[in-house]
């Protein structure tokens, strides 16, 4: 690591953080150039596959980032995600870089401000790198440009908890829609119909296609209370219902949200990441318009606060 001397003076003012421009609850947060570029300088000598391999190299570029923009950025980013009533924020390199290996020490220096991350078992990494492009023969949505990618929550058929989710583009060409969807619980008007069924805390059987390489099945209800308050366990392709009635109310609960007014859009530039909190956030994406050319590339990364 270089010497972080001049980040010391670079952290009084460095981190910003106001209201979303097309988001009525995410935080947008704006570090000063100067400080980016020091956490890149800081970093430059750390390769990707270390990070890769050492755990606790992902912590070591969280510091530097903390170094660079002030030791309260940890604080911040933290209430944020973990305040009802915001719960995400965005936040990026600017244009500073262009560089994917950037991108990646970036993307898991905020993740791991908030805490360890989860193994990608899709990957076989603690993130995962994935295309969207205008051919996919994969066995869900993820990758499938031109259907509706439904509201859902991650880490839904594993047995280790996610917290929260981070999501960052790394390469847009040719992409008109895809648009990021988001759908915060408190602005879903019918969820007191939902919560409210006698369906609504049955655990329900979680199953993974192929591709996500997980053999493990998990039963769980779709709504819970936590420390956050009311909170949701839901995606349409891997929840297996055993009835009819089970069936039709996951068809409704699906259907509503899709349809519900709180359902906002984001768009993210390549360098900008989202992070939200996974207990009382949706997302999903809008169909891309069809392009041959079409080319997005992203990064999940997804995991724990730090207890």
């Amino acid at each position: 690591m270089n010497d972080m001397s001049d980040a010391h003076r670079l952290s009084a003012g460095a981190v910003k953080v106001r209201n979303h421009q097309t988001h009525t609850r995410i935080q947008q947060v704006t570090v000063a150039p100067e400080a980016l570029q020091c956490f890149l300088d800081a970093v430059r000598n750390i390769d990707v596959q270390n990070l890769e391999y050492v755990p606790f190299m992902r912590f070591k570029v969280a510091q530097a980032l903390m170094q660079a923009c002030g030791a309260g950025l940890r604080d911040t980013l933290n209430a944020i995600v973990e305040t009802r009533a915001h719960g995400g924020f965005t936040i990026g390199l600017q244009g500073l870089s262009s560089d994917p290996d950037d991108f990646v020490k970036f993307g898991t220096a905020v993740a791991y401000l908030l805490g360890p991350a989860n193994h990608d078992s899709m990957s076989g990494k603690y993130y995962a790198r994935f295309m969207v492009k205008h051919t996919d023969h994969s066995d869900s949505y993820l990758r499938q440009a031109y259907r509706l990618f439904t509201m859902h929550t991650d880490g839904t058929y594993v047995s280790e908890a996610t917290d929260w989710l981070l999501m960052m583009k790394f390469d847009e060409r040719n992409a008109v829609g895809g648009e990021s969807r988001f759908l915060h619980l408190d602005d879903w008007t019918d969820i007191d119909d939902f919560a409210g069924h006698p369906l609504a805390t049955k655990p329900l059987l979680y199953k993974s296609p192929a591709s996500k390489n997980v053999v493990e099945e998990v039963e769980r209800p779709l709504f819970f209370q936590n420390r956050y308050g009311l909170a949701i366990c839901f995606i349409d392709q891997f929840v297996q219902p055993a009835t009819l009635e089970e069936a039709i109310y996951l068809h409704d609960l699906s259907a509503s949200m899709e349809a519900s007014s709180g359902v906002q859009e984001v768009a993210l530039p390549p360098g900008e990441l989202v992070v939200l909190n996974n207990y009382f956030y949706l997302h999903g994406r809008a169909p891309f318009q069809k392009d041959e050319s079409l080319h997005r590339e992203l990064m999940r990364i997804r995991g724990l606060f730090a207890r």
